[in-house]
């Protein structure tokens, strides 16, 4: 406790916060922001987010042992069941892994406090994992001791703020689990898909800007009045907000508007679709979900979507976006929450990607009853599938009558085959 009193009160020295003249830093140092707060409003950006974090929070965590039989559940321990149960009095694990998952998309890094206490006993003691909990990641900055200070070079830390308390945290690496998304430069912290498609996603939200404006005015374009003489700047100001009033706002529409002898009003027609808006926009999402790994059909664009071709992108949705990202998260936490004596016993965490790829009861049933024939799945393995109780007799593996070890092959045709057969009845 006393080691990390230190790192507490000398964290400043670790790091120090510098920034060009060309970086967004500076920009928000001078009150400037190049990225709109409400980034979240764009439709596209938000759904990306929603499908990303929604999937990895409603994959469940099991935990495994690698044995000389094969792969076998294990026996449950009190850190899988913080992960499949309640990894913190607040959160269950759906609201514990989205959030995590937000942060590490939305931000580009996800953090996890791993909560440890040192549990005295007879002889020495052990440390036990109490909870796990995620940090905001815009309250965490990460440290490195370049210089040894506290021992081991290059080792990181972070430092986190408490959002509630205001007070200032550090941890050191091994009680974090640290998410980063796949842009990495240095291998040490992530890079978020707003901060590089910034242009992209702000031209998102200015198009949607302007249909809620187009709708605010009731679909009404802009109109220039044309009058003969001049007009003083007040009174020009007054007779503009006159026909505003009545021109302008969904309650306005259809209205009938008395225009003075010698003026007319000229509507100034915006065209949607000669300036191609639409197919702008829809491109422009297309951009967006794309860099998030997320398909046209994921983002209700179902222009060249069939049934089996949704099938497919939701299978290419696993392969080619979830298992590069379930494979860091399972990576990072067997190292950070299974002792080394766990890991080289053969135990570790998985996440289960095939509740992505349920497929329709008929189907379902077809692929379980080849497999439970094919020797591959015991009726009780696939019952288990089903969510149905197990059979006294449903453990062991079933297998066609007419179907003979490999080795076997040919016997059959062997003199003295038949009496053979009969023999052995």
């Amino acid at each position: 406790m006393k080691s990390e009193s230190n790192i507490s009160k000398y964290a400043n020295i670790l790091t120090t916060e510098t920034a060009d003249l060309n970086s967004d830093l500076f920009a928000e140092w001078l009150g400037l922001r190049s990225t709109s707060k409400v980034i979240l409003s764009e439709v596209t950006y938000f759904t990306c987010l929603k499908m990303l974090s929604e999937t990895l929070g409603k994959l469940p965590i099991k935990f495994y042992q690698n044995t000389d039989e094969g792969r076998v559940k294990a026996k449950e321990t009190k850190v899988s069941t913080l992960l499949s149960v309640r990894p913190n009095p607040q959160m269950t694990p759906t609201i514990f892994w989205t959030a995590v998952e937000n942060n590490r998309n939305h931000k580009g890094n996800g953090f996890v406090w791993i909560r440890r206490k040192f549990v005295r006993e007879k002889y020495g003691g052990r440390i036990e994992t109490l909870d796990v909990w995620p940090m905001p990641s815009d309250r965490v900055t990460i440290l490195v001791d370049d210089k040894g200070i506290f021992g081991d070079k290059g080792k990181f830390y972070y430092q986190y703020i408490d959002k509630y308390d205001n007070e200032t945290y550090v941890f050191r690496q091994e009680d974090v689990m640290h998410f980063k998304t796949w842009l990495t430069f240095d291998g040490y912290s992530g890079e978020s898909v707003q901060s590089i498609l910034k242009s992209t996603i702000e031209g998102g939200l200015e198009s949607q800007t302007f249909m809620n404006n187009l709708y605010k005015q009731g679909l009404t374009a802009s109109m220039a009045l044309q009058y003969t003489g001049d007009l003083d700047p007040g009174k020009m100001k007054l007779l503009q907000d006159k026909f505003e009033q009545f021109l302008t706002g969904a309650k306005n529409a259809g209205r009938i508007v008395p225009v003075p002898v010698g003026m007319q009003l000229q509507p100034l027609n915006v065209n949607l679709t000669d300036a191609q808006f639409f197919e702008l926009k829809k491109y422009t999402a297309l951009q967006i979900a794309g860099a998030f790994g997320i398909k046209p059909n994921q983002i209700n664009d179902y222009e060249k979507s069939s049934y089996a071709n949704s099938e497919s992108q939701q299978l290419s949705f696993l392969v080619d976006t979830m298992l590069y990202v379930l494979k860091q998260y399972e990576e990072e936490i067997n190292y950070k929450l299974l002792t080394e004596e766990e890991r080289l016993e053969g135990f570790y965490f998985k996440f289960n990607e095939k509740v992505l790829l349920r497929a329709d009861s008929k189907t379902q049933s077809e692929t379980l009853k080849n497999l439970v024939q094919g020797s591959i799945y015991t009726p009780n393995e696939a019952r288990d599938l089903l969510d149905k109780p197990k059979n006294e007799f449903g453990d062991k593996l079933i297998a066609n009558g007419n179907v003979i070890p490999l080795e076997q092959v040919g016997n059959q045709y062997k003199k003295g085959s038949d009496s053979n057969a009969e023999n052995s009845n």
